[in-house]
């Protein structure tokens, strides 16, 4: 059996830094308490980089194979940490980061050093970086989809957006439904957190609404 040192030598310097990279992404969603954490984004990167090695040393014609299945397969992992929270949906930033630390791992695997080093730092900035850039956003302005269930009562509607109004909230109702007991009003509404804060407070202490939830 034959053994190049220098081919093993670069081999285990390509493990060390997808093992670096996964562990810099996989502590951030970790720190987060995020379903996908450290061990997750360090065992996708390095098998990414794994995979791709191995394609590079295979004599198929088509090594790009290997690549377009460890995608497909990232994918399903994407997908598995995506869910509806009531009118909200949630894991989407988690999911996109599985899929980009497995592209950094491959890069690594194909010996794209500077790609994988710069595209890891880019990473390190959203998720760090703009968290709080998304924050301070998310103070002044944000969209927020209210389901509100209440009793028969015509007046109480009419109260309710002006109300909205009231707040300065910017809103458009989007849905009305209705059976014999009560009415549901599906609304959109924009602004910032206090102006939510105050239609909340509204919908809270009137006992004409039976449940309500963004």
């Amino acid at each position: 059996m034959h053994i190049d040192i220098n081919s093993d030598y670069e081999t285990a310097l390509q493990l060390l830094l997808s093992f670096v990279i996964g562990s810099a992404i996989g502590l951030e969603r970790e720190y987060r308490s995020k379903a996908a954490g450290l061990r997750t984004m360090i065992m996708i990167c390095l098998g990414s980089t794994i995979f791709t090695e191995i394609s590079a040393t295979l004599t198929i014609s088509t090594p790009d194979r290997i690549a377009s299945n460890i995608i497909t397969g990232v994918g399903f992992l994407g997908a598995g940490v995506i869910f509806k929270d009531t009118l909200t949906i949630s894991g989407i930033t988690t999911a996109t980061t599985i899929w980009i630390a497995a592209a950094l791992g491959m890069a690594v695997g194909a010996g794209e050093y500077f790609i994988a080093s710069a595209g890891s730092i880019a990473v390190i900035i959203v998720l760090t970086i703009f968290e709080n850039v998304k924050l301070i956003i998310t103070r002044f302005h944000q969209a927020r989809t209210y389901r509100i269930t209440l009793l028969k009562d015509d007046i109480f509607i009419q109260e309710l957006e002006a109300t909205f109004i009231k707040h300065k909230l910017r809103f458009l109702q989007d849905r009305y439904m209705k059976n014999e007991e009560s009415y549901i009003l599906i609304y959109e509404a924009f602004g910032g957190v206090k102006n939510f804060d105050g239609l909340n407070e509204f919908l809270k202490n009137d006992p004409r609404v039976k449940r309500y939830e963004y």
